[in-house]
């Protein structure tokens, strides 16, 4: 991954946090944010089943983030999901350009003081066409198919001409369709501002393509033509999946995925047993002696990187301190008056220091905890991210914020005894859990880091590094930092994948322990509770963490990424 790669990566994430603010301010809505490319609102993620809404990793401008984002506020602002549910034909083609056609109506109900999402929305289709009429996919009848009744009710909603390039390429197509779709067609135009008697001229549309996908797949069954087979289904990829394929050079987003145990249950996380589970403190697995080797070897890598330290403490202490009454100030010029010196007012009558004034000094009144991954993948980042914890931890302390350092890992590799003994008992279905999760505590809230300092490199022992269960990590963290007294709590989880056991994932789904972790956040990361934050190792965590920052640990340490942390801690990567 290229030092380009990450700065991408970073590039989307603010053109997403823009966007996100842009879709907050046309609906209103507070709780609309952006996680993997995807809009969100709280926890449930918005479809988007328009192809020109669908942002391709390398059109990742801004032009067209922000056209997506026009797009879907004017969906949500002015179709009704029940009523589009109600009327939308259950024929997949038909239905592809049924969801086609309801987003073209919103889009043409776009304000008219504000032409700028109009221009946003005709350039992002414009862009799109041009995309698949180059890509080839209308070199087959169905994808011409499509790309014409798109081209045809998009102009006819808008009213405004194609380009000529695109008129010539679907002349014949459109010719033969003028006859059946040329009164739907009149029909959407004078219906765009009512939902309901828009759909039965958008239905007669669908139908109409329907019926000639069918007959051509029909056609090219009988004629056992394989080769028109495989140009059907080319040309129908772009429009009907959803899910983007990832930049070979960019930083990847985490894969997640429903899990129907976790959903079956109701939401509800089982563990199999916790006799097994265990809090230790890191520094005791260690020898002392290799310990101390430990911190020699990490202090010279440290002394190695240049960073500024005072200055990491001055930005920390910017986003985090705040201003706290610290008694008074005395002899002022202005303020309240000090009745101890109205004598003084009255033997000297010129004089003008008769005042007081509250005093203030900034104070962090804060515990971070940062929290470490220690499954297996992440031994290979182990020397940089201590570079990065080592510097912060010291840096929080010198802002006047609490730290804490957690780890989390699980004591044996692919089950150890909890998966033993449910197979003894005859693998009984949907156990939960089926490995020894271990907590480890480097460095707690009430030590310094002077005196934490031997067991913080604890993290250099490899055979610490197993598997990783998030979710109930990150709730033991949470638990930890609410039993403290400090007014604001942080939580940064330091992750490169996510949630991880095989045992667990065999004898349940693969994304068991994904939906647990999504939950966790949503419930324990709510206003009152704790602020939990996601930096990626070499890995976008937005699935998970709705604040989160993507890094490529590869890459030198420089004060430019410990700017993007204390952005991230400051609310700046807010989605």
């Amino acid at each position: 991954m290229s030092a380009s790669a990450q700065q991408q990566a970073r590039r989307q994430q603010r053109v997403e946090e823009l966007c996100a603010a842009t879709l907050r301010a046309l609906t209103g809505d507070p709780t609309l944010h952006y996680r993997g490319r995807h809009v969100y609102r709280g926890e449930v993620r918005l479809p988007q089943h328009a192809p020109h809404l669908r942002i391709a990793p390398e059109e990742d401008g801004f032009t067209d983030c922000r056209a997506a984002a026009d797009g879907m506020a004017l969906r949500l602002l002015h179709s009704d999901p029940v009523v589009h549910r109600s009327l939308c034909p259950s024929d997949p083609v038909e239905r592809l350009v049924f969801e086609l056609l309801e987003q073209l109506r919103v889009e043409t109900l776009a304000p008219a003081d504000m032409p700028g999402i109009t221009a946003n929305l005709d350039a992002r289709f414009l862009n799109w066409s041009n995309a698949f009429f180059h890509s080839g996919l209308t070199e087959g009848r169905l994808g011409m198919l499509l790309y014409t009744v798109a081209q045809m009710c998009w102009s006819r909603l808008t009213a405004k001409r194609l380009p000529e390039e695109i008129e010539d390429h679907i002349e014949i197509m459109r010719g033969s369709l003028v006859d059946e779709l040329g009164a739907p067609l009149l029909g959407m135009r004078r219906c765009c501002g009512d939902q309901r008697a828009f759909a039965p001229h958008a239905l007669a549309i669908a139908h109409v393509v329907g019926e000639r996908v069918r007959a051509e797949q029909a056609e090219s069954a009988d004629e056992d033509n394989e080769q028109d087979d495989q140009e059907v289904v080319r040309g129908f990829a772009l429009l009907l999946e959803f899910d983007e394929e990832g930049d070979l050079d960019s930083i990847a987003a985490a894969t997640t995925g429903d899990s129907k145990v976790f959903e079956q249950a109701a939401q509800h996380y089982r563990v199999f047993t916790t006799r097994y589970d265990t809090e230790v403190q890191a520094g005791s697995l260690v020898r002392k002696a290799l310990l101390r080797e430990y911190r020699e070897r990490l202090d010279k890598a440290v002394a190695a990187q240049g960073v500024n330290l005072s200055r990491l403490a001055r930005m920390l202490t910017a986003v985090l301190a705040q201003p706290q009454r610290d008694g008074w100030l005395f002899g002022e010029e202005d303020g309240r008056i000090d009745g101890r010196r109205l004598a003084q007012l009255v033997s000297s009558p010129t004089e003008r220091r008769l005042f007081r004034r509250e005093r203030y000094k900034t104070t962090a009144d804060c515990v971070v905890a940062i929290m470490i991954d220690c499954s297996g993948s992440m031994k290979t980042h182990v020397e940089r991210v201590a570079l990065v914890v080592d510097l912060l931890l010291r840096a929080l302390e010198m802002a006047g914020a609490r730290t804490e350092l957690l780890g989390f890992t699980t004591g044996a590799w692919n089950g150890g005894r909890p998966y033993r003994e449910w197979m003894s008992r005859g693998r009984p279905k949907a156990p939960g859990r089926l490995n020894e999760v271990c907590h480890m505590v480097f460095k707690d809230a009430d030590r310094s880091w002077r005196r934490a300092r031997a067991d913080i490199a604890a993290l250099f022992k490899a055979d610490l590094f197993r598997e990783g269960i998030d979710g109930e990590a990150v709730e033991w963290a949470c638990d930890r930092l609410m039993a403290r007294s400090e007014a604001r709590r942080i939580l940064i989880v330091i992750s490169d994948g996510c949630p991880s056991d095989s045992a667990t994932g065999l004898a349940n789904d693969a994304f068991y322990l994904d939906n647990h972790l999504k939950a966790v956040v949503a419930r324990r990361g709510g206003p009152g509770g704790v602020e939990i934050l996601g930096l990626g190792v070499g890995l976008d965590l937005s699935p998970f963490y709705r604040r989160c920052l993507a890094t490529d640990m590869s890459q030198s340490l420089d004060n430019a990424l410990f700017q993007e942390i204390v952005e991230l801690i400051g609310g700046r990567h807010h989605r």
